[in-house]
């Protein structure tokens, strides 16, 4: 196996001697250092008691730990496939939308609910658009130009997977006026998202169409795949709420980004500090 260890500062002595520790517990029979911040362990042993250990330890220190076999690199996968809001984005674009009403608060509440895996999808969405009824549509470009941001390393991930040449799905719970321009401006290659009604000028608190919900996400990361000619066990999928984890499961690996503990529990990788290149760490 190799255990990789990276933190968002540049590792010092206490977080050296961290490692080391887990080296010697590991048997570990090499130690490569890939940045100031990442270091590789490798030929290490890690059964499920020891990792378990290692990784309370890693988190108490603000440290992403991942044990994996020794052998997967980017080459192995030709997908990735994102979540938009609290991933790719910094942002949950719905609770801005609503901070304009003046019912953030509420709605974030929801929305935290939903993303815990505490209230179902559809019905989190239903109520939440609802409450946006008669909002000006100019709202969401305001959002779109006042408050979005990419995530933490979330470009450099992107330069360095398309650089690769593989292929790059944004498939959100969110909204296409925000997914479509993320598409133009990060150069995607797939979006899919929920179409918001707008009548007048004015939100009407309503969708259009069916709403992107677990499943939905699930099918879409299959269609993808389908399409290029691809196993899912190809694709990288990155999430951070429970209605991610369908289409996390089918992936050759998921990625918890920030992500609530019902999700970090079944990911892959759980990336708590770093940002969202430190998937690249993993697969050199």
């Amino acid at each position: 196996m190799n255990i990789t260890l990276q933190a968002l500062r540049a590792l010092d002595h206490t977080d050296l001697a961290l490692v080391q520790r887990i080296a010697s517990l590991s048997k570990a029979g090499a130690t490569v250092q890939l940045t100031p911040q990442a270091v590789r362990l490798q030929q290490a042993n890690c059964p499920p008691e020891l990792q378990r250990q290692i990784e309370e330890e890693c988190y108490a220190a603000q440290i992403d730990i991942h044990c994996a076999p020794a052998n997967r690199n980017l080459s192995d996968f030709k997908l990735v496939a994102m979540d938009m809001d609290s991933t790719l984005i910094t942002i949950e674009c719905i609770d801005e939308i609503a901070d304009m009403q003046g019912l953030k608060a509420q709605v974030s509440e929801i929305t935290e609910a939903a993303m815990r895996g505490e209230l179902e999808f559809q019905e989190s969405l239903t109520r939440r658009v609802a409450l946006l009824k008669g909002l000006d549509a100019s709202a969401l470009q305001k959002v779109y130009d006042e408050r979005l941001q990419l995530s933490l390393g979330a470009q450099a991930m992107l330069d360095a997977i398309q650089q690769a040449g593989m292929k790059t799905l944004l498939v959100s719970g969110g909204f296409t006026f925000f997914t479509d321009r993320m598409k133009t401006r990060l150069n995607l290659d797939y979006t899919h998202s929920n179409v918001l009604e707008i009548e007048d000028g004015k939100l009407t608190g309503k969708v259009v169409g069916g709403i992107v919900d677990a499943d939905e996400k699930q099918r879409t990361v299959e269609r993808v795949c389908a399409e290029m000619g691809i196993s899912t066990s190809a694709a990288i999928v990155m999430g951070d709420g429970a209605n991610d984890l369908k289409m996390m499961k089918i992936a050759g690996l998921s990625v918890a980004f920030r992500a609530k503990p019902v999700v970090r529990a079944q990911a892959d990788v759980a990336l708590n500090f770093v940002g969202l290149d430190g998937v690249l760490n993993l697969l050199r």
